[in-house]
């Protein structure tokens, strides 16, 4: 035997397995009961407040609702308004393209009828002017039947120096006895006759008595160009032809007044 068998022992008796087991999980059912409890009222608590969430909540919600549908119906309206401003101005832009287009072509009609008046206007001018030639050639062709080369006293003396002269050079400036121009030639013929006249073409165009071409008799002053302003001068012979010297080329010659018609006469004879 041991010598300490008789001393009681100072250790606790161990407990069964089972009996710790119960009370493990009892003290487990009672936290477990503790949190289901907790949870229950937890849960209670946000079922009870949550009513009074949403009703706080649902206000600002449909407020910003409003605002967003607000705010769409600007916008849905400003993007009208766009809309018809701008089909405003196409409108505007294709009645002013349109009244454009009619005044140009108004504009064109005009230009177009200006411009065949116009063209009408000088066709009638040249047609009269046509006919006006030929009425002149038909009058120096009347006064050539009226009208001889014969010519008696200083007519035939005036005749007969230009004749002596046809042929010779025409020189600017020039009076004889080898070359003349249109009016020192004139005036040469006249001074064989006693009879001084002018220098230049100008004052002998105006030097005698205006006479008609319809008229003309032999010893007449034939000009070209206006009467004080002629430029070119011969002298009438007879027979519808004159003696001048005509220009470098052709020199002193003798042509009918058809080959060119004088614009006047003037008679100092």
């Amino acid at each position: 035997m041991s010598p300490n068998a008789h001393i009681t022992s100072h250790r606790k008796p161990r407990r069964t397995t089972t009996q710790s087991w119960v009370v493990r999980t009892g003290v487990a059912g009672g936290v477990l009961s503790t949190l289901a409890v907790a949870g229950a009222g937890s849960a209670s608590a946000h079922a009870v407040e949550k009513p009074t969430e949403a009703t706080v909540e649902m206000p600002a919600f449909n407020a910003a609702i409003a605002n967003s549908i607000a705010e769409s119906a600007v916008a849905t309206q400003q993007t009208a308004d766009d809309f018809e401003v701008r089909a405003h101005v196409d409108e505007a832009a294709t009645h002013a393209k349109a009244d454009a287009k009619k005044v140009k072509d108004e504009a064109e009609r005009k230009a177009e009828a200006e411009r065949k008046a116009a063209e009408a206007k000088e066709k009638r001018e040249a047609e009269e002017a046509r006919a006006s030639r030929s009425s002149e050639r038909g009058s120096l062709s009347t006064a050539s039947t009226k009208t001889t080369k014969a010519a008696t006293g200083n007519a035939a003396s005036l005749v007969a120096f230009l004749e002596g002269q046809l042929g010779k050079a025409y020189v600017m400036g020039s009076t004889g006895p080898n070359a003349y121009d249109c009016s020192g030639l004139v005036m040469a013929a006249y001074s064989q006759i006693g009879i001084d006249l002018p220098r230049v073409s100008e004052d002998q165009s105006t030097a005698g008595t205006q006479v008609g071409l319809g008229n003309l008799q032999v010893g007449d002053i034939l000009y070209w160009g206006p009467a004080g302003s002629a430029h070119h001068v011969a002298v009438y012979v007879g027979g519808g032809k004159f003696i001048g010297a005509q220009n470098p080329s052709t020199g002193i010659v003798e042509r009918s007044l058809s080959y060119s018609p004088p614009t006047g006469a003037v008679r100092v004879l």
